[in-house]
């Protein structure tokens, strides 16, 4: 299975279940910024306990070698945090990101885009939100690939709001790094 299918077939369980969602990391990356390999699949979803069960199921008819457990789900419902996908067949892994309920990710939810890919429409991380996450990324990690995804995006993507920008990295305290990324890719 290609990476793109099981995209698609995500995304309709997604939608066939009513569960918000926006794609961001390394996919995000290739639609705003430059094309580079990414191993997995990052999704944010808004997940309601009632819908756990019936995602489970969804995702386990995918193919019959899927791995995705339960009580992984809900944990990561309760603490906010991430569950896993894993494909084996392909080699492929999604990561299933818990919405948090600060304001931040309601907004990030709110701004996804609408972009057709194989087909489907999928619902994307904005450029300015995906850039604000990588932001958060590597202020936890220092990780030079969020640098460099951060400024293949500010390169590429010539119509960026820089207002919402800066004011959400001023409130996540990476404004610094943001205006040096910015005079970078000048």
């Amino acid at each position: 299975m290609e990476q793109e299918e099981l995209l698609r077939q995500i995304a309709k369980i997604l939608k066939r279940l009513d569960i918000p969602y926006v794609i961001t990391g390394g996919i995000a990356v290739v639609v705003w910024g430059r094309p580079r390999f990414t191993a997995d699949i990052d999704i944010v979803i808004q997940l309601i306990p009632q819908k756990l069960d019936a995602l489970a199921e969804e995702l386990l008819k995918i193919d019959k070698d899927v791995y995705v457990d339960k009580a992984m789900m809900q944990h990561a419902l309760e603490r906010k945090g991430e569950f896993n996908f894993i494909h084996p067949s392909s080699g492929l892994k999604v990561d299933f990101w818990i919405m948090k309920d600060d304001t931040f990710s309601q907004e990030v939810m709110r701004r996804g885009i609408r972009k057709r890919i194989a087909g489907t429409i999928i619902f994307l991380s904005s450029p300015e939100d995906l850039i604000l996450n990588k932001l958060l990324w590597y202020r936890l990690t220092e990780s030079t690939r969020q640098l460099e995804d951060i400024e293949s995006v500010i390169r590429i993507q010539q119509k960026l709001d820089w207002n919402y920008l800066r004011k959400w990295a001023t409130i996540h305290k990476t404004l610094m790094v943001l205006h040096s990324l910015k005079k970078q890719s000048g």
